[in-house]
């Protein structure tokens, strides 16, 4: 057994309202420069729907991800070595930008230079790449709040996986959010479709990461990526894609999307796996039993022998301790409610997701019965057929047992809670129904619906060694070029009292806190850059004043 560290997310879509404040703060932070225009390392998907880019999952056009092969052993679904090789300067196994779309902006100077006339001037589409008039067609979250219609339906290629019946009354059964990001897979496909090196999973955390200088923008990373969260950009020639916010990961604060997440409902913390049961768990054999496998990959941190395991490797108390109080492991293995999203391409997706239950309380409810109760809840369950089949196809390679088990489980917690609100006697027998206790399932409700900030996000720092460092020096960031989202403007407290935490997006008054505390970057052996104009005197950087000449520190109160 040799363990290793893994930094995951569990996405809970009961509470997906569909604003994409994700998306689009992740936009500002990582995406919003030249080359990058149809980028979204986050984006929301309307289901039913084709998604982001345009029929993504129809892996017999795309080609990506893993395949078993008659001797199990796993291989490239997009081809060997060779395969590339022979069209390494030609790829054509990856989405053309109609299938994501072309970006566009609108020609406001139309509207307050247009002359005088009958009609009202408007602001005419202009592309953004060719800076031409162009028809606006499609976009990332085109078929938001199209789900179930005449022009979706047909084309979702997890719906062509059910059955006829399905297809026809999906309309009245159900419409939900999924968002995604890139799934920093155990066994990211991406990677090894890599011709030159440059994509690879840090040894650290398990985030995956693409080396900027030796990426040749081969494109084959994109082929090899089932879920398509790799992109292209035209500028630079090079590859980019989601990093978990990884200078912000570093120093223990949540990723853009989950921290501006309105509905709370993505949970972010560390999970021990044990790294030489990756490939045992991917070659299964039968699809249906790859999201057991690789659950059972995921080791109990609480385990001596698992705690022995990970300081053999080199893992700090610090971390371990964080993997105990993981929110990810808890819903992934203590309480089973978290799938992971198509476990049937083989690379073992590390963000999973609560499957929505909404639909079928909205359901009883809509007939004159009661939504919470546990028999009632329990029997729309064994009758609503139509969206397991769905959320199977999603979540569970089309295992349709292991989505009604964490729907029960679901339901069971909403008919035992609603006692305990209503005060009433709790009854025993509806957690042990789905073989749970009474204590799980109250931990498991505080933590889908009441858990505070730091119970969803159990983010271990760096070492503390280095820990200073990323914080404070910018160069630590690896987008800190001209224009790009490492690069800072001072804050209202001046730049004395401590460097801006990379691509942090804080509140006025946490800003304040940082910036007004005792630890004092302009203090640190690497301290940050003083701007005179604005400095708040909290701290005195050497060279600052002539040497034996004493000065007040009035942050200090001495």
């Amino acid at each position: 057994m040799k363990v290793m560290a893994q930094m995951a997310m569990v996405m809970n879509l009961d509470k997906c309202i569909g604003c994409h404040t994700c998306s689009v703060t992740c936009k500002q932070a990582w995406t919003n420069r030249s080359g990058t225009e149809y980028v979204w390392f986050n984006n929301v998907e309307t289901r039913p729907g084709l998604g982001y880019p345009r029929m993504y999952e129809d892996q017999e056009r795309w080609r990506g991800g893993w395949i078993r092969d008659r001797n199990g052993r796993l291989r490239l679904r997009d081809g060997g070595r060779w395969n590339k090789l022979f069209r390494i300067f030609s790829n054509p196994k990856m989405p053309a930008i109609g299938d994501y779309y072309e970006p566009w902006t609108y020609d406001y100077e139309n509207l307050t230079t247009a002359p005088l006339g009958d009609q009202i001037p408007v602001a005419p589409p202009r592309s953004l790449i060719s800076g031409k008039p162009m028809k606006v067609e499609w976009s990332a979250n085109w078929d938001d709040d199209l789900g179930g219609s005449p022009e979706i339906v047909p084309a979702d290629p997890v719906l062509k996986k059910v059955g006829e019946q399905v297809r026809l009354e999906l309309e009245q059964t159900f419409m939900f959010y999924l968002p995604r990001i890139c799934e920093h897979c155990l066994n990211p496909s991406c990677v090894s479709s890599c011709p030159s090196g440059a994509m690879y999973k840090r040894v650290e955390d398990g985030i995956v990461l693409v080396d900027q200088d030796r990426c040749r923008g081969w494109r084959m990373c994109v082929s090899g990526c089932p879920y398509k969260k790799v992109y292209f950009n035209h500028k630079t020639g090079k590859a980019e894609k989601c990093t978990l916010c990884y200078p912000r990961v570093e120093v223990g604060l949540p990723t853009v999307c989950a921290e501006t997440c309105v509905g709370r409902l993505r949970y972010i913390g560390l999970v021990l796996y044990d790294v030489d049961r990756v490939l045992e768990a991917a070659s299964v054999e039968d699809e249906k039993d790859l999201y057991e496998a690789q659950r059972q990959v995921l080791l109990d941190p609480h385990d001596p022998e698992v705690i022995a395991g990970a300081r053999a490797e080199g893992i700090s108390d610090e971390w371990i301790e964080a993997a105990q109080r993981s929110p990810v492991y808890a819903l992934i293995n203590t309480y089973r409610v978290a799938l992971p999203l198509h476990p049937e391409y083989r690379t073992m997706p590390m963000v999973w997701y609560v499957p929505p239950l909404s639909p079928v309380v909205d359901a009883v409810t809509r007939d004159g019965h009661d939504g919470e109760d546990i028999g009632n809840l329990f029997g729309a369950l064994e009758s609503l057929r139509i969206p397991i089949e769905y959320l199977a196809g999603l979540f569970t390679a089309g295992d349709t047992d292991a989505v009604e088990a964490v729907l029960h489980r679901l339901a069971a917690m909403r008919s035992y809670m609603r006692d305990i609100n209503l005060g009433r006697d709790t009854r025993p027998d509806i957690p042990d129904a789905v073989g749970m206790t009474e204590e799980q399932m109250y931990e498991m409700y505080r933590l889908l619906a009441l858990a505070k900030y730091d119970e969803r996000y159990v983010i271990p720092t760096a070492y503390a060694a280095e820990g200073h460092q990323l914080e404070e020096s910018a160069t630590d960031c690896a987008l800190s070029f001209e224009g790009g989202p490492g690069m800072y403007d001072s804050g209202p407290f001046g730049e004395a009292s401590g460097g801006p935490v990379p691509v942090a997006v804080e509140t006025f008054h946490a800003l304040r806190q940082r910036q007004t505390s005792e630890g004092m970057a302009a203090n640190a052996s690497n301290p940050s850059r003083v701007n005179l104009l604005n400095w708040d005197g909290k701290g005195v950087p050497q060279g600052l004043f002539p040497a034996g000449h004493r000065v007040e520190n009035r942050g200090s109160g001495r």
